[in-house]
């Protein structure tokens, strides 16, 4: 069977593409946010995982308003990463690990999770940011699996909900005829709202909160309904609930712990807190 070695939780916001893309890395504006990355790779490299599974919202790239799924789950050789308008380089298209994408879609319908199948995805910033922040050299050395939530129209999904469809996937990794290391990825957040009259909105005590709910308490966030968690986090802030997913993902098997490798939070990136974990299953 496979094994899961843990999960990461980093922040996706555009401007970081364009930061490392400049080499504005040891910048003052940037350096508290880029010097929490070495022990995350450090890890990364220690434990080399050979497929990373990515929960992320996709920002109008691959759906838009019209068109916006509750959950979609990637079940393609490669996934194109293309233009957003940002200014960021598109990087070479990401390989896709269909086995394994294939066991969590019918994993999660069996499971009664009406997920939509995507045998061609495109795959914005929150899907590429990441994988360019852990492998700073490029030639990533992973296949990834996208697992897309939506974070963007309403009616969204509820936190138990979401924290359940990690568990879902969790267990098709878990259950997966293979002897490769499967690494959990939440991408998005934390506290951050760019409109309206709480644009610039941060919740400093609410995301350190949260952060430290992954290690102790992972259902913590389930408590609150959606609306209460966008008053505390920020419309774009409910991006949390990749980081509930990934969490959720890890408790599966006789050993459901983890450890926290590392963390590291810093306020504000582009009206954004940003924030960085590495937990490891135990």
């Amino acid at each position: 069977m496979a094994t899961i070695i843990g999960g990461l939780g980093t922040s996706h916001i555009p401007a970081i593409g364009n930061a490392i893309h400049k080499g504005l890395q040891q910048e003052p504006y940037w350096k508290p946010f880029f010097d929490g990355f070495p022990p995350v790779r450090e890890w990364i490299a220690a434990q080399k995982p050979d497929v990373m599974v990515i929960f992320y919202n996709d920002h109008g790239l691959n759906f838009f308003l019209d068109k916006m799924p509750t959950f979609a789950v990637g079940a393609a050789t490669q996934y194109v990463n293309s233009d957003e308008g940002w200014g960021i380089p598109s990087l070479e298209p990401l390989k896709g690990e269909l086995d394994l994408s294939w066991q969590i879609i019918n994993t999660l319908i069996d499971k009664e999770f009406d997920v939509t199948s995507c045998q061609e995805m495109l795959v914005d910033h929150a899907c590429s940011l990441p994988l360019k922040l852990f492998y700073p050299e490029g030639n990533y050395p992973v296949t990834v699996v996208p697992v897309c939530i939506n974070t963007v129209q309403f009616p969204l999904p509820k936190a138990h909900r979401v924290y359940a469809l990690g568990r879902a996937v969790g267990e098709a990794v878990a259950a997966w005829d293979s002897r490769k290391k499967v690494a959990f990825v939440a991408s998005g957040g934390l506290s951050h709202q760019l409109e309206g009259e709480r644009a610039g909105f941060i919740n400093k005590d609410f995301d350190l909160k949260f952060m430290e709910s992954l290690v102790s308490n992972p259902e913590w966030a389930t408590q609150y309904s959606i609306h209460e968690l966008v008053e505390k986090s920020g419309t774009q802030g409910i991006e949390l609930l990749a980081w509930l997913a990934m969490r959720a993902a890890l408790t599966v098997g006789d050993k459901p712990g983890v450890r926290k490798v590392h963390s590291n939070y810093h306020i504000p990136i582009s009206n954004t807190a940003t924030g960085l974990i590495a937990l490891e299953k135990f």
